[in-house]
């Protein structure tokens, strides 16, 4: 094996061009010392694979990136100074690439009635609490209401401007609001509340992207101790030759999980 066949960005965001492009390169052989080589089985995409694709990231990117960074796979090739992984080991890469070392019923909240609906049929308990934000401007106030007006205890934040000062409002008084996602484009109107609501609800405001190694490998080993079977969530799987329509269709916001492409 000298090559592989990758899904690189074309960086050409012009309406109706492809965003995406098969290529075949070269294999980096041989293997540099603390390098390995993975065969990867599976791709899951992201939204962020998506936005990145039509130049919606907010942070400078490679350039003519390869997709998808969730990709579990197995070992073929090790460097010889590689010390903690070997040949047919399962691994998953990364995405933290600087940081290697390092109670209550569920809310969820949608813009779809049908998103909604399919999740609390596929996880009916314990029973999910929902939220049109679409049809109901004041969300929050549904979230308050939902809560007795404490607030919930964590909001996983992906809209950003547009949303951030709501999910803080809906947030019990020292609960954690984690920052993951910027999906709505609105500029900050109500920048002006976002300090006062900080403090006055006392508010733990930070920023998430990716674990570190750590933390995976805290994840497997808890996984591996208690043979914990994790539901999946997979809206759809996609042939390898078809990940430039499931990278419309996430970008299109019609899938509920994970689009998975075969390898």
């Amino acid at each position: 094996m000298t090559t592989r066949r990758a899904y690189r960005r074309t960086d050409d965001y012009t309406p109706g061009k492809p965003r995406i492009e098969v290529v075949t390169e070269p294999l980096p052989l041989p293997l540099s010392p603390t390098k390995v080589l993975i065969k990867v089985h599976a791709v899951a995409l992201n939204y962020r694979d998506a936005n990145i694709s039509n130049g919606g990231n907010p942070w400078p990117v490679t350039p003519r990136g390869i997709i998808g960074k969730h990709a579990p796979g197995e070992i073929i090739g090790v460097g010889d100074q590689v010390e903690f992984l070997k040949i047919s080991d399962r691994v998953a890469p990364n995405a933290d690439t600087e940081n290697l070392t390092g109670r209550e019923p569920t809310r969820s909240y949608s813009s779809s009635d049908q998103k909604l609906k399919v999740v609390c049929e596929q996880f009916p308990e314990p029973p999910i609490l929902t939220v049109n934000y679409a049809k109901n401007s004041n969300w929050h106030e549904k979230v308050l209401k939902y809560t007795n007006g404490v607030g919930v205890d964590i909001v996983i934040e992906n809209g950003g401007p547009g949303t951030l000062l709501k999910s803080m409002k809906c947030t019990r008084r020292g609960g954690i609001v984690s920052q993951v996602g910027y999906l709505n484009r609105k500029r900050f109107d109500d920048a002006h509340e976002i300090l006062p609501t900080l403090i006055d609800r006392r508010v733990i405001l930070r920023g998430i992207n990716a674990g570190s190694k750590s933390d995976v490998d805290d994840l497997c080993t808890a996984l591996t101790a208690t043979q914990i079977k994790l539901d999946d969530i997979i809206d759809s799987t996609w042939a390898f030759d078809d990940a430039d329509k499931a990278l419309q269709y996430l970008w299109e916001g019609k899938q509920v999980g994970k689009l998975v492409i075969e390898i």
